[in-house]
């Protein structure tokens, strides 16, 4: 074992002792999203070491499935509130809620009271206006809940910000993971030009209105390419798995890495 290793790994053991001392210890359930589960299971997973790493304990609901956005947004309003339903269920019993997706938790915070009210059932609400009260995009409960700006972590690399819709628009995330990104030993953070536009995802969104969002992401990827930036990070996969892709097919050598990554990485 080299020298370096453990070195590494006192400074380690160093910055979660300290890190540890800062926020009273929660009961944190993750909302892995089924975006994430399926596809970026590494953004789950590095959730879980950030918030171990201060000293909180996670558990992970296996009963959990789709949140029911994609029937939502898509104009099924009756198909998804079973999926209210058993979110509401899922995590009926969590402390504190997070989720390394701020469009996911935009719709338990903002659409699942409007299905609960369609619906008709007074309990459904209750429930679902409880349940909304506990959830939190990461970078949120990070700075806004805990107070946290510094997580221990190291990430020597020039990176630029994505502020996506749902974070920017419906939470109001504000400057939450842009404080995260600066207390981030060797990161260089630059301003993503026009950084409020949206990359064209949305979901069905690309799907079915494929010219529009090819258009709206070119615009999206010319103006993190004149940052010069190594990675474009954001807090949702699904805006990063638009854009990345756009990156890749270019060949431009930047990569798309989510916020929790970032923030696990030593």
């Amino acid at each position: 074992m080299s020298v370096t290793s453990d070195a590494g790994r006192g400074h380690r053991r160093r910055c979660a002792r300290r890190l540890r001392g800062r926020t009273s210890r929660l009961r944190v359930s993750l909302f892995i999203t089924c975006l994430a589960d399926t596809l970026f299971p590494s953004t789950g997973q590095a959730t879980v070491t950030v918030l171990e790493r201060l000293g909180h304990d996670v558990d992970f609901p296996r009963e959990q499935t789709c949140c029911g956005q994609m029937h939502a947004n898509t104009g099924f309003q009756e198909e998804a509130q079973p999926l209210v339903r058993r979110f509401v269920r899922v995590f009926a019993d969590a402390e504190t809620i997070v989720t390394p997706s701020g469009s996911c938790a935009a719709m338990v915070r903002e659409q699942y009271p409007r299905l609960a009210a369609e619906a008709g059932d007074e309990r459904l609400a209750a429930e679902v206006r409880a349940v909304g009260e506990r959830t939190y995009e990461l970078s949120e409960l990070l700075v806004r809940r805990l107070g946290v700006d510094d997580v221990g972590a190291r990430y020597p690399h020039r990176v630029t910000y994505h502020p996506t819709c749902h974070s920017l628009r419906l939470l109001k995330v504000g400057d939450a993971p842009t404080r995260l990104l600066r207390s981030v030993a060797g990161l260089e953070l630059v301003d993503l030009p026009q950084a409020e536009g949206c990359c064209g995802f949305g979901g069905t969104f690309a799907i079915k209105n494929a010219d529009v969002s090819t258009a709206m992401l070119t615009d999206k990827v010319r103006r993190i390419l004149d940052t010069q930036a190594e990675v474009c990070t954001a807090a949702d996969a699904s805006c990063l798995m638009q854009i990345g892709g756009a990156l890749s097919r270019l060949r431009s050598g930047v990569r798309a890495v989510h916020l929790a990554e970032i923030l696990a990485a030593t």
